[in-house]
Protein backbone atom coordinates (compact mmCIF):
# COMPACT_ATOMS: atom_id res chain seq x y z
CA UNK A 1 0.00 0.00 0.00
CA UNK A 2 2.80 2.44 0.92
CA UNK A 3 4.58 1.63 -2.35
CA UNK A 4 1.54 2.55 -4.48
CA UNK A 5 1.08 5.81 -2.54
CA UNK A 6 4.71 6.71 -3.21
CA UNK A 7 4.22 5.91 -6.91
CA UNK A 8 1.17 8.22 -6.95
CA UNK A 9 3.00 11.12 -5.29
CA UNK A 10 6.15 10.98 -7.44
CA UNK A 11 4.46 12.22 -10.67
CA UNK A 12 2.95 15.13 -8.73
CA UNK A 13 6.34 16.09 -7.32
CA UNK A 14 7.86 15.93 -10.83
CA UNK A 15 5.05 18.09 -12.21
CA UNK A 16 5.42 20.68 -9.44
CA UNK A 17 9.20 20.78 -9.87
CA UNK A 18 8.87 21.20 -13.65
CA UNK A 19 6.27 23.97 -13.18
CA UNK A 20 8.50 25.79 -10.69
CA UNK A 21 11.49 25.60 -13.04
CA UNK A 22 9.40 26.79 -16.00
CA UNK A 23 8.00 29.75 -14.05
CA UNK A 24 11.47 30.67 -12.78
CA UNK A 25 12.90 30.60 -16.30
CA UNK A 26 10.05 32.72 -17.70
CA UNK A 27 10.50 35.24 -14.89
CA UNK A 28 14.26 35.36 -15.42
CA UNK A 29 14.30 35.61 -19.23
CA UNK A 30 10.87 36.60 -20.60
CA UNK A 31 8.64 38.57 -18.24
CA UNK A 32 8.30 39.51 -14.62
CA UNK A 33 5.81 41.32 -12.38
CA UNK A 34 6.84 44.69 -10.91
CA UNK A 35 5.14 47.02 -8.42
CA UNK A 36 5.19 50.73 -9.30
CA UNK A 37 6.48 52.87 -6.45
CA UNK A 38 5.88 56.61 -6.55
CA UNK A 39 3.85 59.08 -8.57
CA UNK A 40 6.27 59.96 -11.38
CA UNK A 41 4.23 58.14 -14.05
CA UNK A 42 0.75 59.34 -12.97
CA UNK A 43 -1.83 59.27 -14.45
CA UNK A 44 -0.55 56.47 -16.72
CA UNK A 45 0.61 54.39 -13.76
CA UNK A 46 -0.04 55.01 -10.09
CA UNK A 47 1.77 54.19 -6.87
CA UNK A 48 1.46 50.46 -6.08
CA UNK A 49 0.10 49.53 -9.52
CA UNK A 50 1.20 46.05 -10.50
CA UNK A 51 2.57 45.60 -14.02
CA UNK A 52 4.15 42.89 -16.15
CA UNK A 53 7.31 43.81 -18.02
CA UNK A 54 8.65 42.05 -21.10
CA UNK A 55 12.37 41.38 -21.02
CA UNK A 56 12.53 40.67 -24.75
CA UNK A 57 11.06 43.89 -26.20
CA UNK A 58 12.86 46.10 -28.68
CA UNK A 59 12.70 49.49 -26.96
CA UNK A 60 11.02 52.20 -29.02
CA UNK A 61 10.27 55.87 -28.48
CA UNK A 62 7.46 56.46 -25.94
CA UNK A 63 7.65 52.93 -24.47
CA UNK A 64 7.34 52.79 -20.69
CA UNK A 65 10.35 50.94 -19.29
CA UNK A 66 11.78 49.75 -15.98
CA UNK A 67 15.52 50.23 -15.46
CA UNK A 68 18.15 50.21 -12.75
CA UNK A 69 18.42 53.67 -11.22
CA UNK A 70 21.65 55.35 -12.32
CA UNK A 71 21.87 57.38 -9.10
CA UNK A 72 20.79 54.95 -6.32
CA UNK A 73 22.28 51.46 -5.99
CA UNK A 74 19.66 48.69 -5.89
CA UNK A 75 16.71 50.92 -6.88
CA UNK A 76 14.63 50.72 -10.06
CA UNK A 77 12.79 53.48 -11.89
CA UNK A 78 9.88 53.37 -14.31
CA UNK A 79 9.81 56.10 -17.00
CA UNK A 80 8.85 56.77 -20.61
CA UNK A 81 11.52 56.65 -23.33
CA UNK A 82 11.64 60.04 -25.02
CA UNK A 83 14.98 59.98 -26.81
CA UNK A 84 16.62 57.14 -28.71
CA UNK A 85 20.24 57.01 -29.89
CA UNK A 86 20.88 59.80 -32.41
CA UNK A 87 17.93 61.95 -31.27
CA UNK A 88 18.13 65.64 -30.45
CA UNK A 89 15.70 66.52 -27.65
CA UNK A 90 14.22 69.90 -26.81
CA UNK A 91 11.17 71.17 -24.93
CA UNK A 92 10.00 74.67 -25.68
CA UNK A 93 6.74 76.21 -24.42
CA UNK A 94 5.69 72.75 -23.13
CA UNK A 95 6.06 71.18 -26.59
CA UNK A 96 8.42 68.22 -27.09
CA UNK A 97 10.69 68.42 -30.13
CA UNK A 98 12.64 65.39 -31.28
CA UNK A 99 15.02 66.08 -34.15
CA UNK A 100 13.31 69.48 -34.54
CA UNK A 101 9.89 67.86 -35.11
CA UNK A 102 7.07 68.60 -32.64
CA UNK A 103 5.47 65.56 -31.00
CA UNK A 104 2.13 65.38 -29.23
CA UNK A 105 2.17 63.76 -25.82
CA UNK A 106 -1.42 62.61 -25.19
CA UNK A 107 -0.39 60.95 -21.92
CA UNK A 108 0.19 64.46 -20.47
CA UNK A 109 -3.30 65.86 -21.15
CA UNK A 110 -4.79 64.96 -17.75
CA UNK A 111 -1.80 66.41 -15.88
CA UNK A 112 -2.05 69.65 -17.88
CA UNK A 113 -5.74 69.95 -16.98
CA UNK A 114 -4.94 69.58 -13.27
CA UNK A 115 -2.06 72.06 -13.32
CA UNK A 116 -2.95 75.68 -12.48
CA UNK A 117 0.21 76.86 -14.25
CA UNK A 118 -0.81 74.76 -17.29
CA UNK A 119 2.87 74.14 -18.02
CA UNK A 120 4.39 70.80 -17.05
CA UNK A 121 7.88 70.80 -18.52
CA UNK A 122 10.41 73.59 -18.25
CA UNK A 123 12.15 74.61 -21.45
CA UNK A 124 15.40 72.73 -22.03
CA UNK A 125 17.64 71.13 -24.62
CA UNK A 126 19.38 67.78 -24.35
CA UNK A 127 22.72 69.56 -24.35
CA UNK A 128 21.73 71.70 -21.34
CA UNK A 129 20.70 68.61 -19.36
CA UNK A 130 23.37 66.08 -20.37
CA UNK A 131 26.12 67.93 -22.22
CA UNK A 132 25.39 65.86 -25.35
CA UNK A 133 24.09 67.24 -28.65
CA UNK A 134 22.43 63.92 -29.50
CA UNK A 135 21.53 60.84 -27.48
CA UNK A 136 24.63 58.62 -27.76
CA UNK A 137 24.67 55.04 -28.99
CA UNK A 138 23.22 52.52 -26.47
CA UNK A 139 21.69 55.30 -24.35
CA UNK A 140 18.15 56.63 -23.76
CA UNK A 141 16.65 59.90 -22.55
CA UNK A 142 13.67 59.16 -20.26
CA UNK A 143 11.02 61.27 -18.51
CA UNK A 144 8.10 60.53 -16.23
CA UNK A 145 4.56 61.44 -17.28
CA UNK A 146 4.10 63.42 -14.06
CA UNK A 147 6.70 65.96 -15.16
CA UNK A 148 6.34 68.16 -12.08
CA UNK A 149 7.16 65.24 -9.76
CA UNK A 150 9.49 63.07 -11.79
CA UNK A 151 13.15 62.42 -11.17
CA UNK A 152 14.33 61.52 -14.67
CA UNK A 153 16.96 62.20 -17.34
CA UNK A 154 16.53 65.92 -16.78
CA UNK A 155 18.11 65.31 -13.36
CA UNK A 156 20.24 62.15 -13.52
CA UNK A 157 21.11 62.21 -17.22
CA UNK A 158 20.94 59.52 -19.86
CA UNK A 159 20.44 55.83 -19.05
CA UNK A 160 22.27 52.97 -20.68
CA UNK A 161 20.54 50.27 -22.72
CA UNK A 162 22.20 47.72 -20.41
CA UNK A 163 20.35 49.14 -17.38
CA UNK A 164 16.92 48.44 -18.94
CA UNK A 165 15.15 45.52 -17.29
CA UNK A 166 12.12 45.53 -19.57
CA UNK A 167 9.15 47.28 -21.14
CA UNK A 168 5.81 47.59 -19.35
CA UNK A 169 3.29 45.52 -21.30
CA UNK A 170 0.31 45.07 -18.99
CA UNK A 171 -1.16 46.57 -15.80
CA UNK A 172 -3.01 44.13 -13.55
CA UNK A 173 -3.71 46.36 -10.56
CA UNK A 174 -7.12 45.91 -8.95
CA UNK A 175 -7.05 49.54 -7.75
CA UNK A 176 -6.51 51.34 -11.07
CA UNK A 177 -7.81 48.73 -13.48
CA UNK A 178 -6.30 46.26 -15.85
CA UNK A 179 -5.03 46.78 -19.36
CA UNK A 180 -2.24 47.99 -21.55
CA UNK A 181 -0.87 51.35 -20.36
CA UNK A 182 -0.73 54.00 -23.07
Amino acid sequence: MKESAAKGIFPWIKSLAFTFILISMCKQFLFTPITVLGASMAPTLHNEDKVFISKTSQIQRFDVIVFDAPDIEGKRYIKRVIGLPGDRIEVKDDVLYINRKAFEEPYLIKNKENNPLNKLTEDFTLQEKTGEMKVPKNMFFVMGDNRLKSKDSRIFGLISRDSVIGEVKFRFSAINGMGIPK
